[in-house]
């Protein structure tokens, strides 16, 4: 392939990253901020924790099906680690898949926090951890006594779970989902991490949907956005913690399930039926 050719493919893909994400953060930090800041001056009546857990699972759905054709849809740095290491994925192309997620993830933040720049403002005047929330994760949520090693802990398990899943879903030598119904499939896996997953850390299994929106916290007036309620520094921990979990759980999924995976060769001219 041309070096002109690979290039232009290469910034595709990028771009396709880049948008996918964009897509995620605007329906799931969106609906946090309708949750979290416009709930807070309406008295709860503008959702609750399930709607979060909706926003992001159906932000997912939305994003991968506009990125899937060009780049694979990884939207999340644990997952193109984890697809580097165990699956083939170029080594050559993780950091930028990583960066292109994380800007997409810091350009959809910061339109989120421009349009409830007024509801943000009455909430929470001071900007503290209250609406931090809104664009990045806290111990506990910012309320619950969880140590920044229980939070860490709890993103470890997390992506290990979302990454296993997603191989699972992918994997064409188990039972994927037909019809291109993917997306939805893996969209449902974040809904449900959320509902099972959210107490202790608000369930970032994601290093871009994290420091993307952090950054642009930080840069409009979140002070404190790179620490805990704690005062401790925290950022990292939404980092590290999804990188480990993803490679965890791409190597259980080797282990327990795809390995056992048997190989179909199809006859010449038939597709093999799914218990074949």
């Amino acid at each position: 392939m041309p070096a002109s050719t690979s290039r232009a493919r290469l910034m595709g893909e990028l771009s396709a990253e880049f948008t996918g994400t964009m897509i995620l953060i605007l329906f799931g930090c969106g609906a946090v901020a309708q949750v979290v800041a416009g709930g807070a001056l309406t008295h709860g009546a503008l959702g609750d924790h399930d709607s979060i857990a909706w926003g992001w699972g159906l932000g997912v759905v939305m994003g991968v099906y506009v990125a899937a054709r060009l780049s694979g849809a990884h939207i999340n740095p644990a997952v193109t680690l984890a697809l580097a290491a165990f699956k083939g994925f170029p080594w050559y192309k993780v950091l930028p898949y990583c960066l292109a997620q994380t800007a997409g993830a810091f350009v959809a933040a910061l339109l989120v926090r421009w349009n409830y720049t007024e509801v943000l403002a009455k909430a929470d005047p001071h900007h503290t951890h209250k609406t931090q929330i809104v664009f990045s994760t806290l111990p506990g949520n910012g309320v619950l006594p969880i140590s920044q090693l229980g939070a860490l802990r709890d993103q470890i398990i997390g992506t290990a779970v979302l990454v296993l899943l997603i191989f699972a879903v992918t994997d064409l030598l188990n039972t994927p989902p037909q019809a291109n119904l993917a997306p939805f499939i893996i969209g449902l896996i974040v809904v449900v991490i959320g509902m099972g997953w959210g107490a202790d850390a608000g369930y970032a299994i994601n290093p871009a949907r994290d420091l993307g929106p952090r950054l642009a916290s930080f840069l409009t007036g979140y002070g404190g956005a790179w620490r805990d309620q704690y005062g401790d520094l925290y950022f990292w921990v939404p980092i590290v913690g999804p990188l480990i979990g993803g490679l965890v759980g791409a190597l259980l999924y080797g282990l327990l399930i795809s390995r056992y995976l048997p190989v179909v060769e199809p006859e010449p001219g038939r597709v093999p039926a799914p218990d074949e």
